[in-house]
């Protein structure tokens, strides 16, 4: 069992903090909560509201963000609010009560995409699935931590899978051609999901998986040339890899040789075309932005 660790995050709202965990405490989507009688579905938030200061509470897969009244400053109660959260995760006690929050059936859509990476197809649903991005090179990782996951991978062409926000992208073995196939895991990914079944039960820990397969480490704080060049990642190159079924991840920076990392994920892992896009997109992006601080830009993986 995995040991609940919570930490505090400041927000750009000053009522607002945010109080990440390490473990997964609701199967997608999210929740908020205004007042006592909303959160009838979920005992953590009715417990916080009886703290005197809490305003609101909003509920996600990977942390609880909780704003305040003005009568306190975060920094009096945030430790004994923190500790009251973990203690209460680690008894295993229901954060959301999420089978009466969802008795009205979502209209569930799955839609099959293809990427620029012809072994990877992307297939893009309505249906908000993970706070944090995911990849798995194999069903033993998946085992760990994703059942939708691992159900994926019980179709014997399936060499990976990646999820992310609202997509899940699979990697194919070239046994077969993704016109014979994608079919009929759009159908197997939508009833899965209309199911309301489990598709992260807890994440990845790096140990238990490759270097360049690991999600990014959550919660590391970035400083000087290394967030800035996070900041530009996740503001122009993101969401147009996303469109393609991929992902980009800030690594590292090497300051003496001014050589950033990254990890490409999805689509973007192995793709022929990924190169390319490194280095006369990302790379001549990042040189634009940061002048003299960027001499190359490298992928760990694909």
């Amino acid at each position: 069992m995995q040991e609940v660790n919570i930490t505090i995050q400041e927000t750009t709202n000053n009522t607002i903090l945010k109080f990440n965990s390490n473990k997964i405490l609701i199967n997608g989507g999210s929740y908020e909560f205004s007042n006592i009688d909303e959160a009838k579905n979920s005992p953590l938030a009715q417990q916080l509201f009886y703290l005197p200061f809490v305003k609101k509470v909003f509920i996600t897969a990977n942390f609880i963000a909780i704003q305040r009244f003005d009568i306190v400053e975060w920094i009096d109660v945030q430790e004994e609010v923190k500790e009251q959260i973990e203690a209460y995760i680690a008894d295993g006690n229901k954060i959301v009560n999420e089978e009466t929050s969802t008795q009205k059936k979502e209209a569930i859509e799955v839609y099959a995409e293809v990427t620029p990476n012809p072994a990877v197809m992307k297939f893009g649903t309505n249906k908000k699935l993970t706070e944090i991005d995911v990849e798995y090179k194999n069903i033993e990782e998946a085992s760990k931590s994703s059942p939708l996951a691992q159900a994926i991978f019980n179709f014997p062409f399936v060499k990976e899978v990646f999820i992310s926000d609202n997509y899940i992208s699979v990697t194919k073995y070239d046994m077969i051609e993704w016109n014979e196939v994608f079919a009929e895991v759009r159908s197997f990914i939508r009833e899965y999901l209309v199911e309301g079944k489990t598709i992260i039960k807890e994440l990845p820990k790096v140990s238990e998986t490759s270097e360049t397969s690991a999600a990014p480490k959550i919660e590391v704080k970035l400083e000087g040339i290394s967030a800035q060049i996070a900041d530009i990642l996740d503001e122009y190159i993101k969401p147009a890899v996303a469109g393609d079924g991929g992902n980009i991840a800030f690594n590292s920076y090497d300051e003496n040789n001014k050589v950033v990392s990254v990890i490409l994920q999805g689509a973007c892992s192995g793709c022929p075309s990924s190169t390319a896009t490194l280095k006369n997109g990302i790379e001549t992006l990042l040189k634009e932005m940061l002048p003299n601080q960027i001499n190359e830009v490298v992928a760990l993986n694909g």
